[in-house]
């Protein structure tokens, strides 16, 4: 997952409503499995996404690869470091996003109310890379799947007689990066949840979370 900030931006029709336009670039369409950016790029836009789905991730030289964040529709991408991409970013799925030039941030000259969006969105960044640090070194595998199903059930879920519905669009391998366990782990762990009637997995994608209050309590370390 990734920062979430108040959108202006809630759909590909919709039009920017900040005064100052000349920061604002036309939408930016990437298909699914194509990239955004990649390590090392000059940074000239950050992205708002408005619909879709991007992973952002980190190689290392052995080939090994940790997913960093999954940016969701709200969400921003594409903060610089020393003025350059430190990560790639690919869509999983059909992408629209929302232009926002790099001096928007580093100026609020001609864009105040921008500015503050976007220095608002890189202080959460920060705070959830934090949290994301803390889950890695220190949450079992059940409470970090745990986590990731509960943090996606209030981003994209549905209530859904009781339960709630949401479609998980990546691949077991990716959350398998995101979250530093292996695949087989993230498998064996979604059967244990669905066995205990905690959720139903109504196929690949789609997760339906049937008991919310015992997966927040395995994700904080209940039984």
């Amino acid at each position: 997952m990734y920062v979430t900030l108040p959108t202006e931006f809630s759909n590909c029709e919709t039009t920017p409503t900040f005064a100052e336009m000349r920061h604002i670039g036309q939408d930016t369409r990437v298909r699914a499995g194509g990239s955004l950016f990649f390590e090392g790029d000059e940074v000239e836009w950050l992205y708002q996404v408005k619909s879709g789905l991007l992973r952002v991730t980190r190689m290392l030289e052995d080939g090994r690869r940790q997913v960093i964040a999954f940016g969701f529709p709200g969400d921003i991408v594409g903060f610089p470091s020393n003025g350059l991409h430190n990560t790639d970013c690919d869509a999983l799925v059909d992408s629209c996003l929302q232009p926002i030039r790099r001096s928007a941030l580093e100026s609020g000259e001609g864009a105040p109310e921008l500015h503050q969006h976007l220095l608002q969105a890189a202080l959460r960044e920060i705070s959830a890379m934090q949290d994301h640090f803390m889950m890695l070194g220190r949450k079992s595998a059940v409470e970090k799947v745990a986590s990731f199903l509960g943090v996606l059930a209030q981003r994209v879920g549905k209530k859904i007689d009781g339960s709630i519905q949401f479609e998980l669009p990546m691949q077991r391998t990716d959350v398998a990066d995101f979250l530093g366990v292996t695949t087989e782990t993230v498998c064996r762990t979604l059967t244990q949840l669905r066995k205990s009637g905690v959720i139903s997995i109504e196929n690949i994608h789609t997760i339906k979370i049937l008991r919310p209050d015992a997966l927040l309590a395995l994700s904080e370390g209940g039984d």
